[in-house]
């Protein structure tokens, strides 16, 4: 029997990253998940129900990032599935228009998003690069985005800036890497996300509760990142957007 794969979700929440977490293990890959605070319930709750490593990393960092790679390389296996699911955004950015968000505001988020998701892109392809190849299939490094990514909305120009900076980001990567084998996928969701809450209902802070497959389910999309990571790569997607059946767009 092959050794299990392993999979690195950076970044620690309920929604995509726990339902990845959830989802992995299932389909027999070793789990880590990171996270700048690993001590959050739901994180903890993956680690015990699940089997999911948790590794504390700000991946905002170049020398958390390095760590993070090292550390789970030497516990679990180099990553041939990695994740980055960060937003970036600071609630000082929310609903802000040009002349009144402050710069420390727009550098944080594009720091924590487009930074971010390249210094663990660069760690990815280089742990990845390394590996031999399964039937030409070295790894997969997924990033998640926004419908800012596609479209610049009024009162959000910094997130604006930092999801077309991603995506920009991602479209590089796939140019550079997917010829050397590495899968590089980039996945805008222009959704508001529902997940489970205590009471059984699946609920956003913003968009209210769920009522008939409005938002994006979670768990959803996290089998869209398994199928990404399991394409032939006669087929390898490189953009898949994401929207429920009733998004305007």
């Amino acid at each position: 029997m092959s050794e299990a794969e392993v999979a690195l979700i950076v970044g620690g929440g309920p929604g995509i990253s726990a339902s990845c977490a959830r989802l992995f293990p299932r389909q027999g890959l070793k789990v880590a998940v990171a996270a700048r605070n690993v001590d959050k319930p739901v994180l903890q709750a993956l680690a015990r129900d699940h089997g999911v490593s948790l590794v504390a990393c700000d991946a905002s960092v170049p020398e958390s990032v390095a760590a993070m790679f090292e550390e789970v390389s030497r516990t679990l296996g180099t990553p041939r599935l990695v994740v980055h699911n960060i937003d970036g955004r600071p609630r000082e950015v929310f609903r802000k228009g040009i002349d009144e968000v402050e710069p420390a505001a727009v550098l944080s988020t594009l720091i924590n998003s487009t930074f971010s998701a390249f210094l663990v892109g660069q760690q990815a392809a280089r742990a990845m690069l390394a590996l031999e190849g399964r039937e030409g299939h070295k790894g997969t490094i997924v990033l998640t985005n926004a419908s800012a990514a596609l479209k610049g909305y009024p009162r959000s120009g910094a997130f604006a800036a930092a999801s077309h900076g991603k995506a920009g980001l991602a479209q590089s990567m796939a140019r550079e890497l997917m010829p050397q084998g590495i899968h590089v996928a980039h996945v805008p969701i222009d959704a508001a996300i529902g997940w489970e809450q205590p009471d059984g209902s699946r609920a956003h802070r913003l968009a209210g509760t769920a009522v008939d497959d409005n938002l994006a389910h979670p768990d959803r999309i996290a089998e869209l990142y398994w199928q990404l990571h399991r394409q032939h790569r006669s087929t390898w997607a490189f953009e898949v957007v994401l929207r429920p059946w009733t998004e305007n767009w």
